[in-house]
């Protein structure tokens, strides 16, 4: 079985090779790499004591941040390396300040998961959320590397639960401790006779609390919104932003802020073009752009905070693969709303329970849950005060992983 996963390996890596020759993201991720080794080696101080922290994509770095940043703050000593799977993640946080060290993790063959571990030499690795290299994880297993993997969930259907998934199951003895986000993955766990399951949940709580707490004043959004009441809708495709044109051109009295998860040029025209009163850039905003109701925000790494502006909000994804990210918006106390497809996201089912998310499908479903927040203060403030007590209950998942991981160890 496990020839069977370096053939799939060797096939990965070639069929990212022959897909690198059109397309962008692939190339990103050859190229990125390319003399890995060897540049790895010319950065690493190989005497001082690392931490290993791999993520595969921005998600997941967002719900390692918090680990990562009170390493740095509580235990100085240790530098940082942190590792990427995808692009995605890779190119917006390469500069991250917070890493000593950040590069992209080699393809997971046995010769690559030797020579990463000879290089690095890490006293610690930390997994967030999945990513289960077979051959990576061996080598730590061989080594005696403490190993940790946070923030992970686990399902029934998952290859660890199957029939031919005893490699992965033997892949958890790897780990030290599993932090988990819930009951569900501890019990899945402990059925396969996994005794080292701590329920920690997700730290995404502790990072989104940190984002609100450090929000910045932005001076376009607060002219644009002025005294009007504001709806802002994140990380957006094509059909969710058909409903909130429609949403937007039937409530001139509300403001609306559009941050589309990719800034397509067409897709932005066709929002300027069909906003019945008047849409902007940000980009393009000045002194006599806010009598437009609509502020599209073609830049990046400003939503977090633009959703402590708002009343209201709406996070996209939900009508392709999966919704994005509804903690940011959560955490601000704002009523949530998105897509069908949000069944994998465990705060999302959870915020749905509880009153302070909806799941909409068309148009009549969007304006039946806006009307009466729009229409009722009281109606609204109970719904806000649900999504912000939801994101306070649920941090401290970073300080279990810190006082589990840096306890005394006891020696005998």
């Amino acid at each position: 079985m496990r020839c069977l996963y370096n053939i799939a390996m060797k096939c990965y890596g070639a069929a990212v090779a022959c897909a690198a020759l059109w397309n962008g993201k692939a190339r990103l991720w050859r190229s990125g790499r390319k003399d890995l080794f060897e540049r790895m080696r010319q950065s690493i101080d190989p005497t001082a004591p690392t931490i290993w922290v791999h993520v595969a994509s921005l998600g997941e770095f967002e719900q390692g941040r918090p680990i990562i940043e009170r390493i740095k703050a509580e235990r100085p000593e240790y530098k940082i390396l942190l590792t990427f799977f995808s692009p995605s993640g890779y190119e917006i946080r390469k500069n991250y300040e917070g890493a000593d060290y950040i590069f992209y993790l080699p393809l997971d063959t046995e010769a690559n998961a030797k020579q990463f571990l000879d290089i690095v030499k890490p006293q610690m690795a930390i997994f967030v959320k999945y990513e289960y290299w077979l051959n990576m994880l061996s080598e730590l297993r061989a080594r005696s590397i403490r190993t940790f993997v946070v923030s992970a969930i686990f399902r029934q259907n998952s290859v660890f639960f199957r029939s031919y998934g005893e490699m992965w199951r033997t892949a958890l003895d790897t780990f030290e401790t599993i932090f988990v986000q819930d009951e569900n993955s501890k019990k899945l766990l402990c059925n396969l006779g996994c005794d080292n399951v701590i329920i920690a949940g997700d730290t995404r709580f502790d990072r989104v609390a940190q984002i609100a707490a450090a929000a910045k004043k932005i001076d376009i959004v607060e002219q644009f919104k002025g005294s009007s009441r504001l709806f802002v809708a994140g990380s957006t495709w094509g059909e969710d932003e058909e409903l909130l044109l429609q949403l937007a051109n039937d409530n001139p009295q509300i403001k609306f802020i559009i941050a589309p998860h990719e800034m397509e040029q067409s897709r932005m025209a066709k929002i300027i073009s069909q906003a019945k009163h008047g849409a902007v850039k940000y980009t393009q905003y000045n002194k006599n752009s806010a009598d437009n109701q609509i502020l599209i925000l073609d830049t990046m790494g400003m939503l977090s905070s633009v959703y402590g502006y708002a009343e209201f909000s709406y996070i996209g994804g939900g009508f392709g693969v999966g919704i994005h990210n509804t903690l940011e918006a959560a955490t601000f106390g704002l009523p949530i709303a998105f897509g069908p497809n949000y069944h994998k996201f465990k705060e999302a089912r959870d915020m749905i329970t509880l009153g302070a998310a909806t799941s909409i499908s068309d148009y009549d479903q969007i304006k039946a849950w806006f009307t009466p927040l729009r229409d009722d203060e009281q109606h609204l403030t109970t719904v806000s005060q649900i999504s912000k007590e939801y994101t306070s209950k649920h941090q401290g998942a970073t300080d279990i992983f810190f006082k589990t991981v840096f306890r005394p160890r006891l020696i005998f």
